[in-house]
């Protein structure tokens, strides 16, 4: 008998996963080089820009404009291209019918297929390997490396700003602020966005184990006044 489960791809964080059973080996190889590379180009530059204007020129509406072009580039970019490719993760705003609007969360789904086996069988040690292998390779979906970068990019940036607010307030560079605070939300939007596509399922299951043992500790509970 043939069973499909769905189940939503598990991107973890630096992906630093245990594996219950055997490891595999690590895919390094980098499926998207061009989208990793610009997932850091345009935050790297909007702060090295906003490091360096003033010390190279004393024009403050240009470096002004530079650095909101970098970001309003780098938001989109990471939000429309590099999640989707190197983590399969995204995040946008839905419009329904009655015009009501919905932030949606998601992570790539794959499907599995697993053959179960029959009452009064064995399962052959075969098959106990080869599950540790499916469940592996759906959580390898994506390249260690470009999930390491994206993380790290992802979450980097947006202290980096916060380190510059604190910094203008401290030398109350007013003038700067604003930027800075662009920087900050915008950059922190996106990280905002993709962790709750990376927590949204492990929630729902967490959600679902919980009722799961709630309604078996009810059974329990019952059955045990019936015999009473």
């Amino acid at each position: 008998m043939l069973t499909d489960e769905n189940n939503d791809e598990d991107v973890s964080l630096f992906d630093a996963e245990e594996d219950a059973g055997q490891r595999l080996p690590k895919r390094t190889n980098m499926k998207h080089p061009v989208a990793s590379f610009f997932h850091l180009f345009f935050r790297v530059c909007a702060i090295l820009v906003y490091l360096l204007c003033e010390r190279i020129s004393n024009g403050f509406i240009g470096g002004m404009v530079a650095i909101i072009l970098l970001l309003s580039c780098d938001f989109w970019t990471v939000k429309n291209i590099t999640g989707r490719l190197m983590v399969a993760l995204r995040w946008w705003n839905q419009v329904d019918e009655d015009g009501q609007s919905h932030w949606v969360f998601e992570s790539r789904k794959v499907t599995i297929v697993i053959a179960s086996t029959p009452k009064g069988h064995e399962r052959s040690p075969a098959a106990d390997d080869i599950f540790p292998f499916l469940q592996g390779m759906r959580k390898r979906q994506s390249s260690d490396s470009e999930s390491r970068i994206f993380w790290l990019g992802l979450i980097v940036c947006p202290l980096v700003w916060v380190l510059f607010a604190f910094s203008t307030l401290f030398q109350f560079n007013i003038k700067w602020l604003p930027v800075v605070l662009m920087g900050l939300v915008l950059q922190g939007a996106n990280l905002y966005g993709y962790i709750r596509c990376k927590v949204g399922g492990k929630t729902d299951f967490k959600n679902m184990a919980t009722n799961y043992f709630g309604r078996q500790f009810l059974k329990q509970t019952l059955s045990k006044e019936e015999e009473s």
